[in-house]
């Protein structure tokens, strides 16, 4: 059943940081993808360099774009398993926010799986393969610091200084090998931050909002509805329950609920100074809640309901690009930056600027995705153009297309 879950609905469309982890991986080369594109983005370069790879040889349909993600969480899945038995892993492979990013063209499996290997290494007291999967998660994503900064802190903890001290050398290291691209990283982000009117509000300041996000998403996944109290009552009602049975099992299970609990705290104090708490920039520790919980009779059902709610409903599914792409004009407005959706779907339309292209056509095609975020008001622009919306169109999330006429002089 692990499996075949992880199959249904795996061709819904690509949304934005997928379509760019396409185009990526279909136009660098692998010395451009390190060299060129890595320093404009905020992540190391290893998951790109896999999924070219792949890609080289199977394609870059949605299928394949995704079938390594599935792969990585089925091996995450399966070391749960064979280290600690059916019940946490049986766990894991139906908790529905590690479903839904075991079908996502993004690093967070590859990060899932890396880590828990670098935490079986650690449990086998194996340095060498610690210091391996280090390397190799911090080449994949940064915000696996805070797993191995809660491993050092563990060791300080028991006051085995010696521990402390190896294995801490093991992402200052890694950190000092990747210093020269996560410099022009740092550079790039400053950047945005004052250049993007509201990029800080995207990267994960720490906020009540933030922090109840991370206990109902690792609960129930990336589903939400309507009407927002029936979301919230059933929300907590599901969640709550357990989050206590985690906190009562992590007096039994102490090594693993240090390890999780602290780097979600190293994860908040670091978020103090540099915006990164975000729920899904913790999904490595999933495995972690799950070998806590260990055996539960009432979440294996629970995690089942909301991973087939999500499978099975096209509500909660990705932005669909792909089912809007198919009903654009050949010119459209847009935010630059956020285009590699259409560029996948349709490479033949035209994209202008909504920010400072002036429109001339009687009738244009506007999407205004990411347009909040640059702090860009194209609706009072574009009616000081003597431009109307006369028709807006929804495509799942905060996906929409609209339609905006000339008035008659």
């Amino acid at each position: 059943m692990t499996f075949f879950l992880r199959f249904i609905s795996l061709n819904q469309s690509l949304w934005l940081d997928e379509a760019i982890s396409a185009q990526v991986v279909k136009n660098y080369s692998y010395s451009n993808l390190v060299t060129k594109f890595s320093p404009s983005d905020f992540h190391p370069p290893l998951y790109y360099l896999v999924l070219k790879t792949w890609t080289s040889f199977f394609g870059y349909s949605e299928i394949s774009l995704r079938l390594p993600s599935v792969i990585f969480s089925l091996l995450t899945i399966y070391l749960v398993y064979r280290f600690y038995g059916f019940a946490p892993s049986l766990l894991l492979s139906l908790n529905p926010l590690y479903l839904y990013y075991s079908q996502e063209a993004r690093m967070y499996s590859l990060v899932t799986l890396l880590i828990f290997c670098a935490f079986l290494a650690f449990k086998k007291h194996r340095i060498l393969l610690y210091f391996l999967f280090t390397f190799l998660s911090l080449s994949t994503f940064y915000g696996s610091v805070f797993f191995f900064a809660a491993v050092s802190l563990y060791w300080l903890f028991q006051k085995k200084y010696k521990q402390f001290f190896i294995y801490s050398l093991a992402p200052f290291i890694s950190l000092l090998i990747l210093s020269p691209l996560l410099w022009q990283q740092y550079q790039t982000s400053r950047l945005l931050l004052s250049s993007v009117k509201n990029w800080s509000s995207v990267l994960g300041p720490v906020t009540l909002k933030n922090i109840l996000l991370v206990i109902v998403k690792f609960t129930i996944g990336r589903i939400s509805f309507y009407p927002k109290w029936a979301y919230y009552l059933i929300s907590f009602l599901v969640s709550l329950p357990l989050w206590f049975l985690v906190t009562i099992k992590s007096l039994r299970y102490r090594q693993e609920a240090f390890i999780f609990w602290v780097s979600l705290l190293v994860g908040l104090i670091f978020s103090l100074f540099t915006p990164m708490f975000q729920y899904f920039r913790f999904l490595y520790l999933l495995p972690f809640l799950c070998l806590v919980v260990r055996k539960s009779y009432l979440y294996p059902l629970v995690f089942l309901s909301f991973s087939l709610l999500y499978l099975l409903n096209p509500t909660f599914h990705r932005e669909n690009w792909k089912g809007m792409s198919s009903t654009l004009p050949p010119n459209i407005y847009m935010i630059i930056s956020a285009a590699d959706p259409i560029n996948y779907y349709r490479s033949d339309i035209k994209i202008k600027n909504l920010s400072t292209e002036v429109p001339t056509e009687s009738e244009i095609v506007v999407l205004p995705y990411i347009s909040e975020i640059h702090g860009i008001d194209y609706i009072s622009r574009l009616q000081s153009l003597g431009y109307q919306q006369i028709k807006i169109t929804s495509y799942t999330g905060p996906l929409t297309k609209e339609i905006w006429q000339k008035s008659a002089q």
